[in-house]
């Protein structure tokens, strides 16, 4: 249980907000007269008030809405929450859709007070179900919601498509495929085959959006601007090689230059990775040969299922 210590509105992104007393949360939007609000995932932004309590104590006294929260609440621990956790405050019912962001340096919230902790302890939502939030309103914490679709995210990494001079058949198919199959496809990226953007994005969506698997097409060649599988290795925790190894073994079958894919698949606190091919084709073959085992292997990692030790499982 814990408390809504604050409430919060600004009329311009990138400012502090000023505390308001109450507010209507509306579904599928945010908070009436909030410039953040809008159909995106970071509707409604909140902190802690124990988090801007030590703040105080080490550096400054702001004021309430000063680092750009909506909500300031009380007696939660928002680093110990997942992903997908909501949020029951009153009628009105969030969900948690992403935690901290990253920071903008030259934002007037950091000019203002030096330091900002919203990149760090910062919790974004969305709101699921509309109601009046008001100061001092006790707030429930659901938890997750177990029968959701798994998320997913698609990164194309092409020189090519990302200057825009071709279209990025690759992701789409990804996309499409993954959407039949009952996956929610939170964000479609396109990058270029630099390794380093690709190491922020795929850091980004584990750690802040907390996405259960990523797919990569392109970048696993032999060119020397193929990066996908050193970007990815170095950001995982676990490697997982078995998926990989089999969509090489399975697009032999197909076409003896498999051989020269280096794909990896790994694992990032409990987001899957997974690097495909570059080409729409190749995608669709590899993707239709691993989508069926891979719903176990999320289960797993993600806690809503239990190894089991099947003929299908030695």
């Amino acid at each position: 249980m814990g408390r809504v210590a604050a409430v919060c509105i600004s009329d311009n992104k990138g400012t502090g907000k000023s505390p308001v007393f109450t507010a209507e949360l509306i579904k599928d939007y945010g908070i009436k007269g909030d410039a953040h609000a809008g159909r995106w995932h970071r509707q409604v932004s909140m902190l802690s008030l124990e988090s801007i309590e030590k703040f105080r104590d080490k550096c400054a006294d702001v004021s309430f809405g000063a680092f750009g929260e909506n909500l300031v609440m009380e007696g939660f621990d928002f680093r110990a929450m997942k992903v997908g956790t909501r949020i029951r405050i009153g009628d009105a019912v969030l969900e948690m859709t992403q935690i901290g962001k990253s920071c903008h340096g030259d934002c007037s919230i950091k000019r203002e007070t030096g330091e900002c902790i919203m990149p760090e302890e910062g919790a974004f939502f969305k709101v699921l179900s509309s109601g009046r939030v008001t100061e001092g309103d006790e707030a429930v914490i659901l938890g997750p919601d177990l029968s959701a679709p798994f998320t997913a995210a698609v990164i194309t990494l092409s020189d090519r498509a990302f200057s825009g001079e071709r279209e990025d058949k690759s992701g789409e198919v990804l996309k499409k495929m993954l959407e039949d199959e009952g996956y929610e496809v939170i964000e479609k990226i396109v990058l270029s085959d630099d390794k380093e953007p690709l190491k922020r994005e795929l850091c980004r969506l584990a750690d802040q959006r907390q996405v259960n698997v990523i797919f990569t097409t392109g970048g696993t060649g032999f060119s020397p601007r193929d990066n996908t599988p050193e970007a990815t290795g170095e950001v995982c925790d676990r490697m997982a090689p078995g998926i990989a190894e089999a969509i090489r073994y399975y697009s032999l079958e197909i076409t003896p230059r498999a051989m020269l894919s280096r794909g990896v698949s790994g694992i990032r606190h409990n987001t899957l990775i997974v690097n495909l091919p570059g080409s729409p084709g190749a995608v669709a073959e590899a993707l239709s040969f691993i989508l069926p085992s891979l719903k176990h292997g999320l289960g797993i990692l993600t806690g809503r299922e239990g190894e089991c030790a099947g003929k299908e499982q030695r």
